[in-house]
């Protein structure tokens, strides 16, 4: 949901990170692998979490012996903002890349936003915005704003007390939006890119190492064939595709990763909602405290700027990652009776955090609801970025340092730079690039819609650390 989608919470996150195990990896020659026949049966993703950490754990390791081709093209699966600026630095350094989303409507990923038409009605239902720590994403955010792709958010933030006391963040660090919605940036970012490709909707189902190169497909259509692969994306399906690749260390690094679910409301209203309690502040945005299905509240009507008088206001709520927990169900397929329980629970939830009456919050005119759920890191290596030079494939995402949009940037930056010195380093051994790949993980606080460095008790990124990898 921050990069943050979500991106802060005053909350300890437990970390449930599996034990580690005792990995034997076997080498093969990539070069001289056979091509699998399309009569062999394809693995079983029904299988159970036991099931499949044995397969993974127990796959031999690739290693290319093969040189890398004079051009190298790189593979970026994920579009969201950390593999967007992974592939915008690969450019900067001459390499080209593909990039892969599964995206129908734009790139992002957790860099959600979502129009409804005829009405425009508008909605951030991930990332909500973000601040800013390190110096050299400020040097990019800076000329974000100078295209107009961000700007910063004015509008009273602030914690929202049960029962309805605002309280505003009086002195803060400045909040960035996306001027036209979070997808709209990461739309943006490869736009005047020469050396990217970008191919969606399309979901990579299969990686398969053969003579030196890795060969990508789609439910058996190809895809192409790169030299070195970047996993930009997690969850169930980064673990699938991960569980037979050859990559063993690659695949138990991801599944080590725990993940939050939150709930997302969308809600038009036609006037705007009242307003009630000690100081009546007509905030645009609050973290919400003593309410347990509710962490956010955000109108984005008044945050985009576009409100016409009479409404509609468009209204972001997103719930508690323990709320989240306490109702998830698989979010390709939710069943009705849920989504009208959650739906109803999460509006009773405003009107109480509002200090309203019961049954007094106006109805909505327009409601939709989405469970994100790989929401959240909660728990991470606190390193830039993953690499299995024997593989030629790394991984990039929030997760590596925070739950937040700038440590998904320096992410995306940090593999960037670290794959185009590997393709550069002519005679040298390959073990010398290996990063991340036995790194202990660590539990992550934040808010339940992530971290912003700055904003109220969050601890602040070492720079020196996540910089480390990002030269």
């Amino acid at each position: 949901m921050v990069a943050t989608l979500l991106v802060n919470t005053s909350k300890v996150f437990p970390s449930f990170a599996l034990c580690p195990f005792q990995v034997q990896s076997f080498t093969i020659n990539a070069q001289n692998q056979k091509l699998p026949s399309k009569t062999r049966k394809k693995p079983s993703y029904g299988a159970s979490r036991r099931s499949a950490l044995k397969k993974t754990f127990t796959q031999e390791q690739v290693t290319f012996t093969a040189p890398l081709s004079s051009d190298p093209l790189v593979a970026i699966i994920g579009g969201g903002i950390s593999g967007l600026l992974c592939a915008s630095f690969l450019e900067k350094r001459g390499v080209r890349s593909t990039v892969f989303d599964t995206g129908v409507h734009g790139l992002g990923g957790r860099l959600g936003t979502r129009v409804v038409d005829p009405n425009s009605l508008v909605f951030d239902h991930a990332a909500q915005f973000f601040t800013v720590s390190d110096s050299r994403f400020a040097e990019l955010v800076h000329g974000w704003t100078d295209k107009g792709l961000v700007s910063e958010w004015k509008g009273p933030i602030g914690e929202l007390q049960s029962g309805g006391k605002f309280v505003p963040f009086l002195s803060s660090p400045p909040r960035y939006i996306a001027t036209r919605g979070m997808r709209s940036l990461a739309d943006s970012l490869l736009s005047q890119a020469r050396l990217v490709n970008v191919v969606r909707p399309c979901w990579v189902s299969k990686l398969e190492p053969f003579n030196g190169m890795w060969h990508l497909s789609e439910n058996g259509k190809p895809c192409g064939q790169f030299d070195a692969i970047v996993i930009a994306h997690n969850g169930k399906c980064a673990n699938r595709l991960l569980m037979t690749s050859g990559l063993p260390l690659i695949a138990k690094q991801m599944k080590r990763l725990e993940l939050s679910s939150i709930w997302a409301l969308l809600a038009a209203f036609e006037d705007p909602l009242p307003f009630l309690g000690a100081t009546e502040v007509p905030f645009e945005g609050a973290f919400v405290r003593g309410i347990d299905s509710l962490s956010w509240m955000a109108n984005n009507t008044k945050k985009l700027q576009n409100s016409q008088s009479g409404g509609p206001h468009c209204w972001t709520f997103l719930s508690t990652a323990a709320y989240g927990k306490q109702n998830k169900v698989p979010q390709e397929n939710i069943p009705t009776a849920t989504a009208s329980r959650v739906t109803a629970g999460m509006l009773d939830s405003v009107e109480a955090a509002l200090g309203l009456s019961k049954g007094s919050l106006p109805k909505p005119s327009y409601t939709r609801l989405q469970l994100w759920g790989a929401a959240l890191p909660t728990n991470t290596p606190r390193i830039p970025c993953i690499f299995d030079p024997f593989g030629r494939a790394g991984i990039c995402g929030d997760w590596l340092l925070g739950s937040n949009i700038e440590s998904a940037v320096l992410s995306g930056i940090a593999l960037a730079n670290h794959i185009a010195d590997y393709f550069q380093s002519t005679g040298a051994d390959p073990a010398d690039f290996a990063v991340g790949l036995n790194q202990e993980f660590q539990p992550l606080e934040g808010h339940d819609i992530g971290q912003f460095p700055g904003l109220g008790s969050d601890d602040k990124i070492n720079e020196a650390q996540v910089y480390e990898l990002a030269k």
